[in-house]
C-alpha cells in the first residue's frame, strides 16, 4: 500500500532500504522505538556508510513510519524524531563549465547520441524523462518545440526547446508514430538508463573530459549555465520541475559571483 504509486525504481530502493532496517531488528513495525532508529544509523556509520547513504536509508524509513501512522497501523510516527545526518554540499563539483558541455555535445557524432546529450542539457531533463518521452510528447511550435514531461512526483510539466534542437530530433523521427519511443534501442522499445549512462562516460573519455559525469550532471550544467547567463531564478524553476525556489536558487550559491575577500587588503 505504502509504494503504491511511486515510480519502480524509486519504489524498488524504498523496498530494500526498509527490508533491511527491519531485518536488522526483527520487530514488528509498530515497536520501533527513537533509539532504534538512532542505533541503526549509528550502526550505518560504523560501518562506514556514506553520508548520502545513510540519508537515502533514512529517508525511506521515516517515510514508512509516516504511511503507518496515517492509516492508523503505528500510534506516533517516532522518525519524526529523527533528523539525518548532515551532508556537505558538493553541488559544485559537478557542475560541469560550460566549455566541456559543449565540447562533449559537439565531438559526438552519432546523430541518436548527439541528440541524447543535446537534450539532457537543452531541456534540464532528468534520465528517466528523456528514456519515457515519445513522439506524442513533442509539439512543434513556431520557436522550436514543448516537451510534455512526466517527471518526479508524478507531475506533468511543459518545457520550451529551441528550433535547432527541435530539428536534431526531427531528424531521428524516420517514420516514427506517435506512440514510439523518441530514442529507441535496437528492440525497438524505449532505450534503458543504463544505455544512457554507457553513452555519456564513453562521450565523455572521448571529448577528453577530466571526470567522467553521469546524466545528471547535464541538469546540474543547465541549471548553472542558465542563471549565470541571466535566466530569472522562476524560469529555471520551471524547467526542471523543482519543487521550491529554493532547490533551483542552490545553483546560485554553489558558484558565487562575488565574494567579500575580494574587500581585503591582502
Amino acid at each position: 500500500m505504502w509504494l503504491f504509486g511511486k515510480a519502480p525504481k524509486s519504489a524498488r530502493e524504498y523496498e530494500r532500504n526498509t527490508t533491511e532496517f527491519l531485518n536488522f531488528f526483527a520487530k514488528d513495525l509498530r515497536r520501533i522505538t527513537v533509539e532504534d532508529l538512532q542505533a541503526y544509523v549509528r550502526h550505518l556509520e560504523d560501518k562506514g556508510t556514506s553520508v548520502s547513504s545513510i540519508r537515502a536509508k533514512l529517508a525511506a524509513i521515516k517515510s514508512l513510519l509516516t504511511y503507518a501512522q496515517r492509516i492508523g497501523y503505528c500510534s506516533f510516527n517516532v522518525g519524526a524524531a529523527v533528523r539525518p545526518p548532515k551532508e556537505k554540499n558538493t553541488l559544485a563539483e559537478r557542475i560541469l563549465p560550460e566549455s566541456d558541455v559543449l565540447r562533449l555535445i559537439l565531438s559526438e557524432k552519432n546523430p541518436r547520441n548527439h541528440a541524447i546529450l543535446l537534450l539532457l542539457y537543452a531541456a534540464g531533463l532528468r534520465i528517466s524523462e528523456l528514456c519515457s518521452l515519445r513522439w506524442k510528447d513533442v509539439a512543434s511550435s513556431e520557436e522550436g518545440a514543448v516537451l510534455t514531461v512526466f517527471g518526479k512526483g508524478g507531475k506533468t510539466r511543459h518545457v520550451l526547446i529551441g528550433k535547432g534542437h527541435m530539428d536534431v530530433l526531427e531528424a531521428l523521427r524516420n517514420g516514427a508514430g506517435q506512440e514510439d519511443p523518441v530514442f529507441r534501442s535496437r528492440e525497438g522499445g524505449c532505450l534503458d538508463q543504463s544505455s544512457i549512462n554507457r553513452i555519456l562516460k564513453k562521450a565523455a573519455r572521448n571529448a577528453g573530459l577530466a571526470s567522467l559525469p553521469s546524466p545528471h550532471w547535464l541538469r546540474h550544467a543547465h541549471a548553472s549555465h542558465a542563471l549565470d547567463r541571466g535566466c530569472p531564478v522562476h524560469v529555471v524553476q520551471a524547467t526542471l520541475g523543482h519543487a521550491s525556489l529554493s532547490v533551483t536558487s542552490r545553483y546560485v550559491h554553489a558558484r558565487p559571483k562575488d565574494g567579500s575577500s575580494r574587500f581585503l587588503a591582502i
